[in-house]
């Protein structure tokens, strides 16, 4: 299961990945970026990916398009996540801002 919230800000939209990016979720995850794509004008996109516990490779795919159409920044906190997001920017030549969310709110 996928769970996606969009939020929308003024400058900012987020997009909020939770469970599993694979199977017939890859599909849920573009169809939800299609309708955001459109929304942005002017607009920093960022890709939440805390809580996804699974990328298949057609998962990773559409994170990798994803990103390279906005270039989002890859919200990660685990090491799991922080290896996604390097396998999502290795494709794509510009360089994104990452946040490391280490869990120590201050």
């Amino acid at each position: 299961m996928l769970r996606i919230t969009t939020h929308e800000g003024e400058e900012r939209i987020e997009m909020k990945l939770e469970g599993r990016i694979a199977g017939p979720w890859v599909a849920e995850l573009s169809r939800a970026w299609m309708e955001t794509a459109p929304q942005l004008a002017e607009r920093q996109v960022s890709l939440d990916l805390r809580d996804v516990t699974y990328a298949d490779s057609l998962g990773k795919q559409a994170l990798r398009q994803i990103h390279a159409q906005s270039g989002a920044k890859l919200i990660v906190s685990t090491p799991w996540t922080q290896q996604l997001a390097e396998e999502i920017r290795a494709n794509k030549s510009s360089r994104a801002v990452e946040e490391v969310d280490d869990g120590n709110d201050a």
